[in-house]
């Protein structure tokens, strides 16, 4: 059986294919459309999908979507968004949605993107998935046979955290909170009163690390922990559930933490300190709320997901004093998980298919060919060597342990959030300079932001205070004082590090790197970050080329091609900039 699942008309729209339970491939359409947490139709995944491999539209059994409009009321769309989408302009505020009404539009409209696409094609049914469950759902391809499943993000069809039981292959909701309830949209909020951009939120963790406690008392008064895990928040600080995003806070949150700060402007004291205020407050909720779980359910395992599970400094409370043996936590906990998360359901859930595949590593996106490659340098008129793996390994290893910035684009590009070693931007650890470098002359952000260390997973233990692997990206934790000052440039200012573990079967090459790096300075860790310039993370060459040219890495390496020809690049880019002026001073004339 093969499943289509689609994320469309909200944030973080995509696709996946799920054949007989396997991902086959999971496409988010900002990599495509360059659009960063697009809400626009999955046009250019779906092209992208049909295209590779030679998949055929055609044989797709059913499609799912991660979202159930029966049970998600008017008022969701009112609070959160400040107006309803075009899509659900059927349902009349104050209708009772849990008649077909807004599934029908939900349907019809999606329907009518995939016609306009495949005007000639035969469209399947389509299967309407709820939210949360499409986040639980992940635990199909989790580690374990049994597990306690959270969610918590910013909203859901019905709820903003919801609590699952999975054994085998089924999962029963156990619980859910209120739908006002959300750590996840107080965080969205305070991020944005903060001067930055939805969505930013990782940039508010890293602030927080920098601030004071002054507001954290004040802080705790909004949210307030109740008997077995669960919480409530304080509306008498937000307007968001009467007037959304338009006015969400009231007199009194403003008067308690000052008025919103306009982007761009300097960052002071108060801004950190009510960073670190949020972010203390989300740790403890989130920690109260895993330790309710422990008590209630006989699980040992916990799956987390959803929005909030990536932050990764929550999420290392968790792993230390959570009171679970093992945590797993997705590398598309995000609603980039959602495409693929409605498809695990209904095999699983509603058909009752068996499991047998175990999600081990992030690599589900598209792969370019060497020849795509070669065609995209050659349009870039740029110099370049195509070498031999072992040829490849060594010379990347070289220029990392001579400081130099490598960006390293290799196979499938990775699911979710987070650059994993394939589409990513890599540095040596060894000098704390580099993070000042590669913040200022690469990534173009606040000088704030950390790098996580990739480090090679048999040697986790020694540099980091780590129980369990980590490959995703998911989880901070303390860098070990005796190790820190070999890797400086992977500590946090509060000796934190977001860490990636690497395995040699799930990522050979970039094993290999870092395993020669290690050969050449003792350390088994490098530094690696988004292989982006303030825009999603690359998916193809020509986006690897052109952020290559826009910042000032040493080095770019695709699949087996290495290319060192920045000067000649810019030489030749002023020239033709130059004749262009030349020519229109002529022209002027």
């Amino acid at each position: 059986m093969k499943i289509l699942g689609i994320a469309s008309e909200s944030h973080d729209a995509g696709v996946a294919v799920l054949s007989d339970g396997r991902p086959v491939i999971v496409l988010e359409e900002e990599r495509l459309n360059r659009e960063k947490h697009t809400s626009a139709f999955p046009r250019n995944a779906l092209i992208e999908l049909c295209e590779d491999g030679k998949r055929s539209f055609e044989d797709v059994d059913l499609i799912t979507t991660p979202w159930d409009m029966r049970r998600l009321r008017w008022t969701f769309f009112k609070a959160v968004v400040g107006h309803p989408p075009a899509s659900f302009n059927l349902v009349r505020p104050g209708a009772d949605t849990t008649n077909n009404t807004s599934l029908v539009a939900l349907n019809y409209f999606l329907r009518r993107g995939l016609r306009r696409q495949f005007p000639t094609h035969r469209l399947p049914p389509i299967i309407n998935v709820g939210h949360h469950e499409s986040h639980a759902a992940i635990y199909f391809v989790s580690p374990f046979e049994e597990a306690t499943v959270l969610v918590m993000d910013g909203y859901g069809d019905d709820a903003a955290t919801s609590a699952f039981m999975g054994k085998s292959n089924r999962v029963e909701r156990c619980w859910h909170g209120r739908f006002f309830d959300s750590i996840g949209m107080i965080y969205t909020l305070v991020t944005e009163h903060l001067g930055f951009y939805a969505f930013e939120e990782g940039t508010v963790m890293a602030l927080a690390a920098c601030g004071a406690d002054t507001y954290v008392e004040d802080m705790r008064d909004i949210v307030h922990l109740q008997p077995e895990g669960r919480f409530s928040i304080d509306m008498t600080y937000f307007n968001y559930d009467r007037y959304g995003m338009l006015r969400p806070f009231t007199r009194k949150f403003l008067d308690t933490f000052g008025p919103a700060r306009a982007r761009g402007t300097p960052l002071c004291d108060r801004h950190r300190d009510l960073a670190r205020a949020l972010q203390t407050v989300t740790e403890e909720v989130v920690l109260h709320v895993v330790r309710g779980l422990r008590r209630q359910y006989p699980s040992r395992n916990l799956v987390f997901t959803g929005g909030v599970a990536l932050n990764c400094v929550a999420n290392g409370r968790v792993l230390a004093d959570g009171g679970f043996e093992r945590v797993w936590i997705p590398p598309c906990a995000s609603d980039t998980g959602g495409p693929l998360g409605s498809a695990l359901w209904h095999y699983h859930q509603t058909l009752r298919l068996p499991r047998h595949y175990e999600l081990t590593h992030a690599y589900h996106g598209t792969e370019y060919s060497a020849a795509a490659i070669a065609d995209a340098l050659d349009s870039a008129e740029l110099r370049y060597e195509r070498l031999t793996e072992s040829e490849l390994i060594e010379r990347v290893a070289d220029d990392l342990a001579a400081d130099k910035i490598v960006g390293w684009f290799q196979g499938r590009f990775e699911i979710g959030p987070r650059a994993l070693g394939n589409r990513s931007i890599l540095a040596s650890p060894l000098k704390a300079a580099i993070r000042e470098i590669m913040n200022a002359r690469v990534k173009f952000r606040e000088p704030f932001r950390p790098f996580a260390p990739a480090v090679l997973v048999e040697h986790a233990t020694k540099y980091f205070e780590l129980s369990q692997p980590d490959p995703y990206m998911t989880v901070a934790v303390r860098v070990r004082p005796e190790r820190a000052r070999e890797i400086p440039a992977a500590v946090h200012v509060d000796g934190t590090a977001r860490i990636q573990t690497v395995d040699r079967a799930a990522n050979p090459r970039y094993y290999a790197v870092i395993e020669a790096f290690r050969q050449r300075t003792g350390v088994p860790v490098i530094l690696n970050t988004s292989f982006n310039k303030q825009e999603p993370i690359v998916a193809r060459p020509e986006e690897a080329i052109s952020c290559f040219l826009r910042t000032e890495m040493d080095v770019l390496v695709l699949g087996d091609f290495y290319c060192i020809d920045r000067k000649a690049a810019a030489v030749r880019s002023a020239l033709d900039s130059f004749k262009v002026i030349e020519a229109n001073k002529r022209g002027g004339e």
